[in-house]
């Protein structure tokens, strides 16, 4: 009989599902860490959500595990790479809580634009106000939806439903895929120029923090009204007090921050034109039942039938069953990783030319896992070896698959292209000796580089002290060079210049280095670290 243990505050319809599949469960909500070390090695199934944290001390006490259940969307209280290594399948619930954000940013609308939450707190007092909460209407808004995955598509269309003219972008979902769900597709110029709410649902990544600032503000039309229930950071938050104050911004609900808790005394939270939740988004009955039920299902399917669904680690451990395919899967998602922030124009093709024969044998392992490192730069779910091939499809998104000869220089070797309408950037990569991941060529320049850390790169004119220029800037930030890759064409003509870092480096020193006469196309690029 399997075993299964659950550790955090999960519905209670997930043990009912559980037990009458005919498991033995142990329910304990809030269970130590120190007693789940020490009854783990019993069990053949674990099932948490956020609360407890699935180390991989933890991990290395399991040794009849076979599953560990996410009750939610996302993994990171579990050490996914810990668990790939020993051959654990690791769940989650994609999806479980779409309806309910996208939901509750409705009604974060609903409130901001009706003055809901001031009118009660007014009422309580025993006053009535009824001139000083005038509201504005949602029929007939122009409403600017800042990413157009799974939440965002479902805001769109309850916008669309409230009579609002809904406008939408998002950097890699398709025109056609947009129109299906009544969006005019608009770049992100449009969407601060002409919207009356505007609301975000992407990552929080180099590209999106703070991509509502104190720039992007001033394009916005005078009384605009803005919405974050996607993540803290997005919204750069003393702008929008700013803009606040001066009016430019005539209202703002927010579920999330990016600090959280956040100051209850600062000027964000005390403003009287924001509304504001504790990060609710998915805290509904039916979101909370939904992933229990969903957690349960799964794991069932699993023990009796051998059905995977929601694993976010499956194609991984049957990739690391192959040690010379492993670096190969590795370096393929970190290609998807850097062409991601490379390519900062609206995507039209992408492809992957893969050469050499173990490529070959692999190419759909390949294809998914370029798509996890890409998708997990643009997409605002996450992104997995197993899911990535359904997400890519649902924006719209084709991948082109070529296979070529065995390249002259190198066995095997993966390339990758993005292709916008303003042009196309493109990375190779292999894999030397036994477990070496580089990167050979970026563009048309060959060179060198590992694929971890942040760099930055930009391209220059080749002429004597650029890179000196740089360096300066770079000290002057307090940020120290670990490598430096250079590649040129032609001498004295472009070239290109990749510098490995010891952190990241801040937007200050981006301008600044921008700055220098001679050098352009100055990007940042950072690799999540990988536990080994």
């Amino acid at each position: 009989m399997y075993k299964i243990l659950i550790t955090d505050a999960v519905d209670k319809k997930c043990k009912t599902i559980l037990e009458s599949a005919g498991f033995e469960v142990t329910f304990e909500a809030g269970m130590p860490s120190e007693k789940i070390k020490s009854i783990v090695k019993e069990y053949h199934a674990l099932v948490v959500r956020s609360e407890t944290q699935v180390t991989s001390e933890l991990i290395s006490q399991m040794d009849k595990m076979i599953v560990i259940g996410r009750a939610g969307t996302g993994t990171d209280n579990i050490d996914v790479p810990a668990a790939t290594r020993k051959g654990i399948i690791v769940m989650n619930t994609p999806g479980g809580n779409t309806v309910s954000t996208a939901e509750h940013t409705m009604a974060l609308m609903l409130g901001m634009c009706r003055n809901i939450a001031q009118a009660n707190q007014s009422m309580r007092q025993g006053k009535w106000e009824r001139k000083k909460f005038k509201g504005t209407e949602l029929e007939g808004k122009t409403l600017g939806v800042i990413g157009l995955g799974k939440v965002g598509r479902e805001v769109a269309i309850r916008g669309r439903a409230f009579g609002m003219n809904v406008i939408g972008y998002d950097p890699v979902l398709s025109k056609e895929a947009a129109n299906k769900i009544g969006v005019n597709f608009a770049d992100l110029n449009s969407i601060f120029n002409n919207s009356d709410i505007i609301t975000v649902h992407v990552p929080l990544n180099a590209d999106t923090e703070n991509l509502v600032s104190e720039e992007t503000l001033k394009r916005c039309k005078d009384g605009v009204k803005i919405i974050n229930c996607a993540r803290g950071g997005i919204v750069n938050e003393p702008a929008l007090v700013e803009a606040l104050n001066s009016g430019k911004v005539s209202a703002a609900a927010l579920d999330v921050y990016t600090t959280e808790p956040p100051d209850f005394s600062g000027s964000l939270i005390q403003h009287p034109k924001v509304l504001t939740t504790p990060h609710l988004g998915a805290s509904t009955e039916e979101a909370q039942e939904k992933v229990a039920v969903q957690i349960a299902e799964q794991i069932t399917r699993l023990f009796n039938t051998s059905t995977l669904q929601g694993a976010v680690n499956a194609a991984s451990i049957e990739a690391l069953k192959n040690d010379e395919l492993k670096p190969f899967v590795t370096l393929t998602e970190s290609l998807g990783v850097m062409l991601a922030q490379l390519s900062k124009a609206h995507l039209k093709n992408l492809n992957i030319n893969l050469s050499g024969e173990l490529l070959h044998s692999f190419s759909e392992i390949m294809a998914r896992s370029f798509l996890t490192g890409f998708l997990s730069q643009k997409s605002d779910e996450a992104v997995n070896l197993i899911n990535s091939q359904m997400l890519a499809e649902e924006m719209g998104i084709i991948l082109n698959e070529i296979r070529s000869n065995e390249n002259q220089s190198f066995k095997n070797l993966i390339s990758v292209e993005f292709i916008s309408d303003t042009g196309s950037r493109s990375i190779a990569g292999t894999v030397l000796g036994d477990k070496e991941i580089r990167i050979v060529m970026i563009d048309n320049y060959r060179l060198e580089l590992k694929p971890e850390g942040s760099m930055l790169i930009y391209k220059n004119l080749d002429k004597p002290g650029m890179l000196a220029s740089v360096g300066n800037i770079l000290a002057d930030e307090n940020i120290n060079i670990a490598g430096l890759s250079l590649a040129r064409l032609v001498s004295g003509k472009e070239a290109l210049t990749v510098i490995s870092l010891d952190g990241s480096i801040n937007k200050k020193a981006i301008n600044k280095i921008l700055s220098i006469d001679g050098i352009w196309d100055v990007l940042p690029v950072n690799f999540k670290d990988r536990r080994e």
